[in-house]
């Protein structure tokens, strides 16, 4: 299999980035990072290489940017305490202002192996936490159709397009997303 002529498809599609992972450390070869408006695009491209779908999940990041600024705000502190200890004179520091902090994101994660080469890849794809919405892959991996809706059960990502977008492994009354970081049982 030729990951090279793979790869320089995906790179002419638009808001997609590629990075070579060290197999050893991670268990893919190659991570793909692709808007939801280029999902579709990058997975046919993925297809025609001989690829098959072996899972699709969610992931949660509902807080990671605060959590992020809370580091760096704690190193900076942390830093300036050091400074102050060694009997320099601190510096006055700006009043704390909090930047605005986008939103929140979900991420959802594309697992794909290759029929006959020992080479797996992952395509991430960010959406807004507020809207959580991309199109659906079974028109082209008819099997990620379960994927799709074990994804929407436990995280509540929307896959548009998607035949049959009802509860799989959820009572089908359910209104909740049990694997959202702020779900409370």
């Amino acid at each position: 299999m030729q990951t090279d002529n793979l790869k320089h498809n995906l790179t002419l599609i638009q808001g997609v980035t590629l990075q070579d992972i060290a197999y050893s450390t991670k268990g893919y070869s190659l991570d793909v990072q692709a808007k939801a408006e280029s999902v579709l695009q990058v997975v046919q491209e993925i297809d025609k290489a001989g690829f098959f779908i072996e899972a699709i999940t969610g992931v949660d990041w509902l807080g990671e940017k605060a959590a992020l600024k809370k580091e760096a705000d704690d190193k900076a502190k942390a830093a300036a305490a050091a400074e102050a200890a060694e009997g320099e004179q601190q510096p006055s520091l700006p009043a704390n202002e909090s930047p605005v902090l986008q939103e929140d994101e979900m991420e959802i994660v594309y697992d794909f192996n290759h029929y006959t080469s020992f080479c797996r890849l992952t395509v991430r794809v960010r959406v807004p936490r507020s809207n959580p919405r991309l199109p659906t892959i079974s028109s082209i991996y008819p099997g990620a159709d379960w994927h799709e809706r074990e994804t929407h059960d436990f995280f509540g990502i929307k896959f548009i397009g998607h035949p049959n977008l009802i509860p799989l492994l959820l009572p089908e009354d359910s209104d909740f997303h049990p694997l959202l970081k702020d779900f409370k049982a």
